[in-house]
């Protein structure tokens, strides 16, 4: 064994130390920048709700508790012109997701203030309120009726499984060991979730005055997301995957509506594909819904469809747009929806008319994807046409902010002044470069430290955002801006296969991915580097999920970085398909076959293919109750790197699923292991002035 691998107690002794050293100098380092402990300190608006007379605006402002290490969610009012900013439920509870009834006089919301999740209704006109359900399960969805006397919900309902084999002889008191698990599902995991109960989501009905929620669909099915009454209020359209191979033929949803008497089903639709989202016009005549056909690629593009309310007359709204939609909302005078998409890193808001006519109100949507930069965000329309939504600005998390049908913007909150006003946070510098491959647009951009001076040269961090169809942007990061604070360049992009610039674009990678996503991330690091302010001779690439196999990828194919943190990875497709969450859809999309009718395929997809190649540094950092990139991935990936003496690590984040982040704990552990492994590698002599 070469002398570079250190014993495992030395190396975790050496990465606690220098994680200590490193928290101690953020701690210590100037006011004006951003901190580890900072991550407890930030706020954020998302879910905007305007009020049904168009004057004021609930969302929900998420906080960070550091005393139960969780992400906080509390309701809040604002009027559209900025004022009367104030809380309608806000304490260490969670109270969220509001839903007025028709007539504005009360609100919905799901709430912890009792322990387990129910439905609550606020009285506005007495400011009143009344717990609504008193349910074992988490309810989501909440729908009014039309007249405002009942909600419609979705909830999981557990059904009971006969045991294939039991003892039944157990002496009253005694202690056995657990019965075993007997599991005859193939989607038996979720992650997030861990093993999953039998059972299936179904839709209830209850009465707003309170009373015993009535189970109105049934069935080994599940039947959730957006739930939209009828104008007369006798049917529900609900979207539901009946297919008899639903867990195989896991995108072929279709809407249905259910008769709320009698649960008479009716079938709306029957596309290859998802049919999901359905929101009724507001005379009631008119569907709208998100879809499209199942083409069989890893990518596909979502389209906002209109029908009559019987299923008849289907028409594509958005087919000439090469982009997503979702989030889609009818106008108050039933001309047109409006709806969101990705484009070019950035989230829009568009209205389309019936005719198909698309203008984009605003492009400014983000910043509530606090960890990574990666494109979100939400928004509401107001009765005379304008746009509230979380607004990206680059620099700190997402405010509320107001579009009005003539352009006019005005940012409405101001929930991180108390944070940033006092620190220096560059925001992100597009960087437009051409694929060396065959000559494509790109994306990048960079995020310089605080006191930036561009005659220096900086160390620089690579991050590869996961997916891998999905994009990043110009939008706060919080794990961005602390690497930044550290002293380092930050660079992200939108190799192919990122969303947001086409469909021809996303699906270069489409049944080949890793491939020229490496080539398209090198040519960034390579515009990077003649900016003039990076230090070649120090290069660090970390990742997280499929940015975790495309950073195992890269230093299979180069040794030109100084050291890597892979995060959450796919390291070996065939055991990945064969432990994952969502084994049964990555094989018919991922891939042309079964692993063991076509292994090659797999294998020299495979970052454990190349790890003989490997000489980098490379620390390993995975939640131990991962299961949509397994633990045991990453295991095996720091099992070669130590057999082949690379200088490696291994971190097991406790308690946490494939989002590490969850606890605001964890991010800042997440970017404290990262930094501390950078710092050890780093050579520091190369950063100064370059010569005039």
């Amino acid at each position: 064994m070469n002398k570079r691998c250190l014993s495992k107690s030395a190396l975790t002794l050496v990465i606690s130390t220098l994680l200590t050293a490193h928290s101690v100098l953020a701690d210590e380092s100037a006011s004006n920048t951003l901190s580890l402990k900072d991550v407890f300190n930030l706020e954020y608006a998302t879910n905007p709700v305007v009020t049904p007379d168009g004057k004021h605006v609930v969302y929900e402002r998420r906080s960070m508790d550091i005393m139960t290490d969780s992400m906080r969610r509390n309701l809040w009012t604002i009027a559209l012109d900025g004022s009367a900013h104030l809380p309608i439920l806000s304490d260490s509870k969670n109270h969220f997701n509001p839903v007025f009834s028709p007539d504005g006089a009360k609100m919905a919301y799901l709430s912890s203030k009792e322990g387990k999740v129910q439905v609550y209704l606020k009285d506005l006109a007495s400011n009143s309120t009344t717990r609504v359900t008193d349910v074992a399960m988490r309810p989501s969805g909440m729908s009014f009726s039309p007249d405002g006397k009942y909600l419609a919900f979705a909830m999981f309902t557990p059904t009971k499984a006969k045991p294939l084999f039991n003892l039944d002889f157990k002496p009253k008191g005694a202690k056995w060991a657990e019965t075993p698990q007997y599991i005859d599902q193939t989607n038996f995991q979720r992650d997030g979730m861990g093993m999953k109960r039998p059972g299936n989501m179904q839709i209830y009905v209850v009465p707003t005055i309170g009373g015993t929620p009535r189970q109105i669909t049934s069935g080994e099915h599940d039947h959730a997301g957006t739930i939209a009454w009828s104008d007369n209020g006798q049917q529900i359209i609900i979207s539901a995957n009946t297919s008899d191979e639903a867990d195989f033929d896991m995108l072929n949803s279709d809407l249905f509506s259910i008769d709320v008497k009698t649960s008479k089903v009716t079938r709306l639709t029957d596309m290859s594909g998802p049919e999901r989202s359905p929101h009724l016009s507001p005379n009631g005549n008119k569907i709208a819904f998100v879809g499209n056909e199942d083409n069989g690629k890893s990518n596909q593009l979502s389209h906002l469809y209109v029908m009559n309310s019987d299923g008849t007359g289907i028409e594509n709204l958005t087919s000439e747009l090469d982009r997503s939609v979702g989030a889609i909302k009818w106008a108050d005078n039933g001309k047109g929806v409006y709806f969101s998409y990705d484009d070019m890193g950035k989230k829009s808001v568009a209205y389309v008319s019936l005719s198909g006519k698309i203008s984009t109100k605003t492009s400014d949507l983000g910043g509530t994807s606090l960890g990574r930069p990666y494109t979100s965000g939400d928004y509401d329309v107001t009765p005379k046409g304008s746009v509230v939504y979380t607004a990206s600005m680059g620099d700190r998390p997402a405010d509320l902010a107001i579009v009005t049908s003539k352009g006019k913007v005005k940012q409405l909150t101001d929930l991180n002044g108390d944070v940033f006003d006092h620190k220096t946070v560059n925001k992100p510098e597009l960087v437009e470069l051409k694929s060396s491959v065959d000559n494509r647009d790109l994306q990048a951009w960079l995020v310089t430290p605080p006191n930036f001076d561009p005659k220096k040269k900086y160390p620089l961090i690579l991050e590869i955002h996961g997916g891998p169809h999905t994009a990043y942007g110009p939008s706060y990061s919080t794990e961005i801006q602390l690497m930044a604070a550290a002293g380092y360049v930050v660079l992200y992009g939108n190799p192919r296969g990122s969303t947001s610039q086409g469909e021809e674009f996303a699906s270069l990678i489409d049944k080949n991915y890793p491939s020229q996503d490496y080539d398209d991330l090198m040519d960034m690091v390579d515009a990077a580097i003649a900016k003039g302010y990076v230090d070649e001779s120090n290069l660090f690439v970390t990742g997280g999920s499929g940015g975790g196999t495309l950073t195992s990828w890269i230093i299979g194919k180069t040794d030109r970085f100084k050291a890597s943190v892979v995060a959450k990875p796919v390291i070996n497709w065939t055991s990945m398909i064969g432990t994952s969450d969502i084994y049964a859809y990555m094989s018919k999309y991922w891939f042309t076959d079964l692993p063991w009718n076509d292994y090659e395929q797999y294998w020299n997809r495979s970052p454990l293919s190349l790890v003989g190649n490997v000489t980098t540094p490379t620390m390993v950092l995975t939640g131990e109750l991962d299961v949509r990139t397994p633990m045991s991935e990453s295991e095996q990936y720091y099992g070669a790197l130590r057999l082949q003496s690379v200088d490696s690590a291994l971190v097991r984040i406790q308690g946490a699923y494939h989002g590490i982040a969850a606890k605001p704990s964890n991010l800042a552990r997440k970017v404290g292991y990262i930094l501390a492994w950078f710092d050890k590698y780093k050579d520091d002599t190369n950063s100064e002035k370059k010569e005039d």
